[in-house]
């Protein structure tokens, strides 16, 4: 299936990328330039189309400026390739400044509540507690799994059904978020957490919630009532029985 390979192709990529930048660090002369690469290998030139365009986008807060204005379109991507080279290339999740977001949605898709594929939607949030000592860690590996999984197509073909990913970095708690373009599908949108619980590798201990949109845009999080909890107070229960 396209996911399957979608995954491997992302996986070996980001390997390749990794190698090929140590041995570029250690090809490089020491006071003069690397010479030019040549007779690249052929799977180095192929390019693993993904089955959605996305883009990135970058918000650095700035209290004199409008919210929209903060925010900037950095890059748009098809490929595996394309993908992987935007990743190492930006500043990691953990490194950003407080007040700073990355949003990463499909193209035509704007990252806020008001855009049409999002007005009806919701999102799964993830926390990540300031105070841990893996604070710089989980937060690195969730988004990043998290922004692999998508688009990758990881979700069992419930991809049309997701918008976009976002991190947060706030001085409560950095949040990790998952869009999901309509809020009344519980069934979907639970599956979806399921996946996501997993493949983030969320403990049970750390409940993930679901909030609709236009709840959140009238409340602080704190005080918005989810509409899906994973795992569920129900199952939380009979576990601790």
């Amino acid at each position: 299936s396209f996911s399957v390979m979608a995954a491997e192709s992302l996986k070996a990529a980001g390997d390749d990328t990794k190698a090929s930048e140590e041995e570029n660090a250690v090809a490089k002369p020491a006071g003069g330039s690397a010479k030019g690469i040549v007779g690249l290998p052929q799977e180095m030139l192929v390019r693993h189309p993904l089955q959605a365009r996305w883009a990135l986008w970058y918000l650095k807060a700035d209290r004199n400026k409008e919210w929209e204005d903060c925010l900037k379109m950095v890059s748009v991507f098809d490929t595996v390739e394309d993908f992987w080279a935007l990743y190492n290339h930006i500043q990691t999740a953990s490194g950003l400044n407080m007040g700073s977001d990355y949003y990463m949605f499909k193209e035509g898709i704007k990252p806020m509540w008001e855009d049409g594929a999002n007005v009806k939607g919701g999102r799964w949030l993830v926390i990540v507690d300031k105070q841990s000592s893996r604070r710089n860690q989980l937060l690195d590996h969730y988004w990043l799994e998290l922004l692999m999984a998508i688009v990758g197509e990881q979700f069992e073909g419930f991809g049309e059904f997701i918008c976009g990913a976002v991190v947060n970095v706030r001085q409560k708690g950095d949040k990790v978020s998952l869009w999901t373009r309509d809020a009344q599908r519980d069934d979907i949108n639970l599956r979806i957490g399921q996946i996501l619980k997993a493949k983030l590798e969320i403990p049970d201990s750390e409940p993930i919630r679901y909030e609709v949109h236009k709840d959140s845009s009238v409340r602080t999080s704190s005080t918005v009532k989810p509409r899906i909890v994973i795992p569920s107070k129900e199952t939380a229960a009979v576990r601790s029985t």
